[in-house]
């Protein structure tokens, strides 16, 4: 009994003593909380019950020249249903109304909606998607709809906000314009102007500490934020968007006619080097044509033709060869080494002066030409290149610029045919903006300036910073030289390569250019392209067409593919300011003039105008011409003009509108 009784009071003594060290154990744990652990353990209580969020700053706009959007920050909005949130009256009074308001603002049937509605409230659906990507003014339709005006608690209406880049050109000059996304791993994926200006658009986050509360949602602290955010700067760009459309639509139309696989054009300011036109159309697998990459910044491709401007150049300054010199075309084959060299025309042109193998762009003449100029010392032709600029990148602030590329003799990839291929546009690489920043030189005079996409960041009305023309050479060349080349451009023009597309009414000057491309896979694939500027004697602009693969069967020389869509820029340009001929009147009598003139105004005066058919023309062309005509016009999408709203051939009222939808 004794022994039991011992064995019961160890017992007790074992478990008191455990308690004591648990004790002991907690208290030691509430001391470490309390000094050792507190704040760690504060802040995750905090965590849970206060977070601060972050508040994004209003990206800035980006302008063209003339003060249009380019791109713009506008809110969308997504709506969903917590189907459980209303009463079970209030949603059998008001689900019809709801389904009702909803079929008119999002388009599907009434009974579609109730039935959603209704399955929803069934299945406890909390989080039901209604509507994405919806305006302001939807948004703000849809909250006052019955049930949804009670709010989220009330009538389950839940709506998420997000801010999206939208651009009002739709797809011309996508690419130009590009994007500035900041990824998942924290940094930003950048393209074109909004990537190259990010720093400027982006302004600077905001951040505001919030308390968590029922159901998931967070209220602020306090009425003001921890930090303000700051929206980011306006950046003007160059594009003149009236330009920009004559170029997009032109190059779209030569790459749908040669079924070629992408292009690029760029229109230049002579003087400032401002960009007015950018456009990159690539080709998809059902045929259509879209804005995919920047082409003209990155693309760094054998010139062809084109490169013979550059060649003869060089030749003129070193003074191997003289415009007047004559060079023997022989059958239109010359021989180097293993290699021939051919001319486009069979039989080659016989003997002819080098100004004249320019215009005819003789693959042959220039091939002698440089090979005997420079043989002895080829480091001399591209030291003169090198001296030009040639080699050296733009510097562009859009970021992908592709690399030129000149071989070298001594070289592993210089050859005893390295020297004559180059000469036409082989064995070299230019990207189509660095081809067009030479061309443009030429026309000005010899002044090499640097492509400028900016011209102007502002915050509000306040200028933040100008971007000022920027030069790069300010002599290429002699005078001399440049007046020589400056002739022969000209004459490709009036009875070269590029006749086809001269006009009487207006003055171009150029050089066509067409290369093979990936010969080394396969032949048959060219390059068609056309540089140069306009007006031939007092250049404004210049301006590069560049097509990659035509349909060899339709076509693929730079005088046919590409020089068209250069003079219908040019032509296009041109109607805006027309030029205006100086003639000598004769003599005429006074009295009979003003008699003419009467008679020719009352006529013109009562002659009936009538709605002409604009369809298959381009958006602004129809539009200046009806409004010139008097009529209003009102028109909806970007390109051709599709459809008109009143027909051909009836006689035109005053002040009558006209509506056209454009593709």
């Amino acid at each position: 009994m004794a022994t039991s009784e011992k064995n019961i009071l160890n017992r007790m003594y074992l478990v008191a003593g455990g308690m004591f060290l648990f004790a002991l154990f907690v208290a030691f744990k509430l001391c470490n909380i309390q000094l050792a652990e507190g704040d760690k353990y504060k802040e995750l209580a905090e965590a849970r019950t206060e977070r601060m969020f972050t508040i994004p700053a209003n990206r800035g706009n980006l302008y063209a020249g003339d003060g249009s959007l380019l791109a713009t920050s506008v809110p969308k909005y997504d709506v969903r249903f917590d189907a459980l949130a209303p009463k079970q009256a209030d949603f059998e009074e008001n689900i019809q109304g709801l389904a009702k308001g909803l079929s008119e603002q999002l388009g599907k049937p009434v009974a579609h909606y109730t039935e959603v509605l209704r399955k929803a409230r069934v299945n406890k659906n909390r989080y039901l998607l209604l509507a994405r990507n919806l305006g302001y003014s939807k948004y703000l339709a849809i909250k006052k709809l019955p049930l949804f005006n009670k709010g989220p608690y009330k009538g389950g209406i839940i709506t998420e906000q997000r801010t999206v880049r939208e651009h009002p050109l739709d797809k011309i000059a996508e690419r130009t314009i590009g994007y500035d996304r900041l990824t998942e791993h924290g940094r930003y994926s950048e393209a074109g102007l909004e990537g190259a200006f990010g720093p400027y658009l982006r302004g600077k986050e905001g951040h505001r500490l919030k308390q968590r509360i029922a159901k998931g949602q967070w209220k602020p602290i306090g009425d003001d934020n921890i930090v303000e955010p700051q929206d980011g700067y306006d950046v003007i760009s160059t594009i003149d968007v009236n330009i920009q459309d004559i170029a997009h639509h032109a190059l779209l139309e030569s790459l749908e006619k040669f079924e070629a696989d992408h292009g690029c054009v760029v229109v230049m300011d002579t003087k400032s080097g401002e960009v007015k036109a950018i456009s990159n159309l690539g080709r998809t697998e059902d045929g259509g044509y879209y804005e995919d990459r920047n082409y003209a910044v990155y693309e760094s491709a054998e010139p062809g033709s084109t490169f013979k401007l550059m060649a003869m150049v060089a030749a003129l300054e070193d003074r191997v060869i003289d415009t007047t010199d004559i060079i023997d075309t022989e059958n239109g084959r010359v021989r180097f080494y293993n290699r021939t060299v051919y001319d486009s025309h069979w039989g080659g042109y016989g003997k002819i002066s080098a100004a004249r193998a320019f215009e005819l762009s003789s693959n042959t003449a220039f091939a002698k030409m440089i090979n005997e100029g420079y043989k002895d010392d080829p480091k001399r032709f591209l030291k003169r290149l090198y001296n030009m600029g040639l080699n050296d990148k733009l510097g562009l602030e859009i970021k992908g610029e592709g690399s030129p590329r000149f071989p070298y003799p001594g070289d592993a990839n210089w050859y005893g045919t390295t020297l004559p291929w180059m000469a036409f546009g082989y064995g070299v690489s230019l990207t189509p903006l660095q081809t067009l920043t030479f061309y443009n030189a030429i026309a000005n005079d010899g002044e090499m300036v640097k492509p400028r996409f900016i011209k102007e960041i502002k915050k509000w009305d306040v200028s933040i910073q100008k971007f000022e023309k920027e030069v790069i050479n300010p002599a290429i060349c002699s005078q001399t030289t440049i007046d020589k080349v400056q002739d022969m451009m000209k004459h490709v023009v009036e009875r070269g390569t590029g006749n086809n597309i001269y006009s009487k009414n207006f003055s171009m000057a150029g050089k066509t250019g067409t290369c093979q491309t990936e010969y080394w896979k396969e032949e048959g694939k060219y390059i068609a392209s056309f540089a140069g500027y306009f007006p031939a004697e007092n250049p404004e602009y210049s301006c590069i067409v560049v097509i990659h693969k035509p349909n060899k069967k339709i076509g693929y020389y730079g005088g046919t593919v590409a020089g068209p869509v250069f003079r219908k820029i040019a032509q296009k340009i041109y109607s805006d300011t027309p030029v205006i001929d100086e003639v000598k009147l004769a003599e005429a009598n006074p009295e009979t003039v003003e008699q003419d003139f009467e008679t020719y105004f009352e006529k013109a005066q009562n002659a009936e105008k009538t709605i002409p058919n604009v369809r298959g023309m381009s958006g602004m062309d129809a539009i200046s011409l009806l409004e010139n005509l008097g009529l209003q016009v009102e028109f909806k999408g970007n390109g051709k003009v599709k459809s008109q709203s009143l027909q051909a051939g009836q006689k035109i009222s005053k002040n009558q509108k006209i509506i056209l939808q454009l593709s």
